[in-house]
């Protein structure tokens, strides 16, 4: 799909998933807090908003593995960011995606820890057949932790740079398109008094 038709079907879709308002306050874990999500300006998409919802709801999604979308909501009210994006920006690790993240966090955690690198080739199983199989779940699950830590802090910082970026595009293009149709209606009004 292009053109309106498909920009109507991605903002239904989005309106359909996105919590209202109301739903959010009536939620019980946020009663305590209801009052200071109704207020207006952290429901609208603005240029900073925008940004800092995303940023907040993919730190959140990679940070807790559960209760992401609490966290992202709690995190987007002193933030001033636009609360509803951030909690449908945790939807990028869900029961279906979490095998691929989790093999995906293991992974940058070894990256960055370098653990073989540290105690030597093979070091790193030496230690765990010696320690036992439990030493080596703690070791896996050490660096997976670490691994999803820096997915949360890197996926945030990607996450607001191309959401700004993102955002100053649609808008510039939203004026090129206007200054369009603003042009072409003079053309065609001048054309209608020279005649």
């Amino acid at each position: 799909m292009s053109g309106p038709r498909s920009k109507t079907w991605l903002s239904d879709l989005i309106r359909k998933h996105m919590p209202t308002r109301e739903e959010m306050a009536s939620n019980r874990y946020l009663r305590p807090i209801a009052h200071r999500f109704l207020s207006p300006e952290l429901w609208r998409f603005t240029r900073r908003s925008v940004p800092r919802g995303v940023a907040l709801g993919l730190f959140a999604a990679f940070i807790v593995p559960l209760g992401q979308i609490f966290l992202a909501a709690f995190l987007a009210l002193p933030a001033r960011a636009n609360v509803p994006l951030s909690a449908l920006v945790t939807f990028v690790t869900n029961p279906f995606t979490l095998p691929f993240w989790l093999v995906v966090a293991n992974r940058v955690g070894e990256l960055t820890l370098n653990i073989d690198a540290t105690l030597g080739a093979g070091a790193a199983n030496t230690l765990a057949e010696d320690s036992g199989v439990l030493a080596r779940w703690l070791e896996v699950g050490g660096v997976t932790a670490f691994g999803f830590v820096v997915l949360a802090v890197v996926s945030a910082a990607l996450g607001y740079l191309i959401a700004g970026f993102g955002w100053r595009y649609i808008v510039a293009h939203k004026r090129r398109k206007r200054l369009m149709k603003m042009e072409q209606r003079l053309v065609e009004r001048l054309k209608e008094h020279g005649q």
